[in-house]
């Protein structure tokens, strides 16, 4: 399947695995891109630009396919030496740059000069039009129903999309609630030229992350998502637990005067806990409504192949049999 996506990044289908924190390591993006997808690797859960680089170079042993970094922008006082990260990046020759959080910009010359592409994650189409101005040269719009953070929007990818084609010059790919064939034959009948998967990578036989994680989702139906941090305007879509139902109470508990510090503990510092030691009742965990979707763990290459026969089946067949002669 060609579309401006594949390319735009080299890659033989239109599907891209997202930087998703302690998940995104060699393994699964290299299992994704020899599947002839786009894997990405996450930046800032190496720890450090050194481990990074480390992680890029063992990527590079796995597979010869395009391979991608994330890098995601955090409102911090401390912000991570996103210099020599970038730099890590550009000396693993690694040539597209997945960027998330706060605005790029001020990081763009350096990636381009490098010739790196750079696809900007965007929760809303204002956001997508900033990231096409500034020089992206694609965005992955995130709808509503997307693990992790969906933006304080709420609007679903069924009205999402349409409004980012209507608006867009740049390719986007859409995220969220993407797991199959029907995933991707939705997403480009609405204007998108690919699609992203966040939580259906995580439940593939290459994801490095605890068995009772992969099981989870599988286990999980489209019901057992919640929003938490609304009150914060910082809206992450959890898979629900103990941790997720007590962050809850405390945030009716709590009204306005909500603070992230009342919540700590059950957001902070979990992930390692999550998908390294599988405790899945730590805290608080990013997955999508798309769990409802997932029914088994196959490897990157059958699910890729699965996806991309299903969705010629999907078009030559049942989309061009309701054609009229």
């Amino acid at each position: 399947m060609k579309t401006r996506i594949t390319e735009l990044f080299g890659i033989e289908h239109p599907i891209i695995q997202g930087g998703m924190h302690y998940v995104g390591f060699a393994e699964l993006a290299a299992a994704v891109s020899n599947a002839g997808g786009l894997g990405t690797i996450t930046g800032l859960t190496q720890g450090t630009p050194e481990k990074l680089a480390k992680e890029i170079a063992k990527c590079r042993e796995m597979t010869d396919k395009p391979i991608c970094v994330n890098l995601t922008f955090l409102p911090t006082f401390e912000a991570p030496p996103y210099p020599e990260y970038i730099r890590a990046i550009i000396e693993g020759g690694v040539k597209i740059v997945e960027t998330a959080g706060r605005s790029p910009e001020a990081y763009m010359p350096a990636m381009k000069e490098a010739g790196i592409k750079v696809i900007h994650k965007c929760t809303s189409v204002r956001h997508s039009l900033k990231a096409e101005k500034i020089g992206c040269d694609a965005v992955s719009v995130d709808g509503f129903e997307c693990g992790g953070h969906p933006g304080e929007d709420d609007i679903p990818n069924m009205i999402l999309l349409p409004r980012a084609a209507e608006e867009l010059k740049i390719p986007f790919v859409a995220s969220g609630g993407m797991a199959d064939a029907r995933s991707l034959v939705a997403a480009l009948a609405m204007g998108a030229d690919g699609m992203n998967m966040g939580t259906r990578f995580i439940a593939t036989k290459e994801a490095p992350v605890h068995e009772n994680v992969k099981q989870a989702i599988v286990a999980a139906s489209e019901l057992d998502t919640r929003l938490v941090m609304r009150g914060l305007r910082n809206t992450e879509r959890v898979l629900t637990n103990p941790a997720v139902e007590r962050i809850l109470e405390i945030e009716r508990e709590k009204g306005a005067d909500i603070a992230i510090d009342d919540i700590r503990e059950l957001v902070a510092g979990v992930y390692p806990k999550v998908m390294m030691e599988g405790d899945m009742d730590i805290g608080a965990w990013s997955c999508g409504m798309v769990a409802g979707l997932i029914h088994d763990v196959p490897t990157c290459k059958e699910l890729v192949d699965r996806i991309m026969a299903e969705a010629d089946q999907l078009i030559r067949a049942r989309l061009s049999g309701m054609i009229a002669a």
